[in-house]
């Protein structure tokens, strides 16, 4: 499946996750309910927003931008998170509401058979970006699946409190299992802010992926190549980096550039990294 698929499924399932639980807090008043809600709201705001970014990511290079437009996934990244401390803020706003104001839970059988339906899609989708943003490298998949695994606990977290409230009577546990869910959404967001950030700062690439690149550089040592100031960044599912070749100082130029386009080869081919050289000669 490709990325913009997975994301059109994220789309359909937000869509669909929503009208079951706005279903749910219609005929059960609850809050929790209604903040779970709006938490799939952020879903669908930030899924409609990851599919339009891969698809600019997709856009090859041009003359304005020729290392690609790979960064644009980040972006998804920043705007989920902006989404969600927005639906926070309105999450509490709710929760203190209905602290000041309690109301009796409606029909909470069928609501929360809703819910749980609508968690049930949302882990089943998480399952597919998780695995579709793995393979193709997308940080706007698997910040979408990240987002959608806490919308499947947050419900668990609601469906409990919105139980034990009707249990013990405590209508103040419904407002409270909201507030809750709005600081675990907090968190989500915030680790989306910081991945987004670091992916615009150009951080370099995990260390079992510099240690594949070096791996090939190695390969070169026997015959008197040697590498250093090894750098390495990503773009989105774009993935480049940069090395001094110190070659022996008696060789042609033409053969310092075949073995220097044989590494850059082997290191695009292994790991999918996009290597530039510069070749540098050693003593005689």
């Amino acid at each position: 499946m490709t990325p913009r698929r997975a994301l059109a499924l994220s789309v359909a399932a937000a869509i669909f996750t929503i009208t079951l639980k706005t279903t749910a807090w219609v005929l059960t008043s609850s809050v929790g309910f209604l903040s779970d809600a709006l938490e799939s709201l952020v879903n669908l705001a930030g899924a409609t927003f990851a599919l339009l970014m891969v698809w600019y990511a997709a856009v090859p290079a041009d003359r304005e931008h020729p290392y690609g437009h790979g960064k644009a996934e980040y972006f998804s990244a920043a705007f989920e998170g902006v989404m969600i401390f927005a639906a926070a803020l309105g999450i509490f706003g709710a929760a203190a509401e209905r602290l000041s104001n309690p109301r009796p839970l409606g029909a909470l059988g069928l609501g929360t058979g809703l819910v749980v339906l609508a968690s049930i899609v949302n882990f089943g989708v998480a399952r597919v970006l998780f695995s579709v943003g793995r393979a193709h490298r997308s940080i706007a998949l698997e910040g979408d699946a990240r987002h959608l695994m806490t919308d499947v606990w947050t419900t668990g977290g609601v469906v409990a409190g919105v139980a034990l409230a009707r249990v013990t009577g405590f209508r103040w546990l419904d407002p409270l299992v909201a507030g809750a869910v709005a600081l675990n959404i907090l968190r989500e967001g915030a680790g989306l802010m910081r991945r987004s950030f670091d992916g615009l700062m150009d951080r370099a690439l995990e260390p079992t992926q510099v240690a594949e690149i070096e791996a090939v550089l190695r390969e070169r040592e026997s015959e008197g190549v040697a590498w250093s100031n090894l750098r390495t960044r990503a773009a989105g599912a774009l993935q480049f980096a940069h090395v001094d070749l110190r070659v022996p100082g008696h060789w042609t130029v033409r053969r310092a550039h075949e073995v220097a386009d044989a590494v850059e080869r082997a290191v695009e081919e292994r790991t999918g990294t996009r290597l530039t050289t510069h070749v540098e000669p050693t003593s005689p």
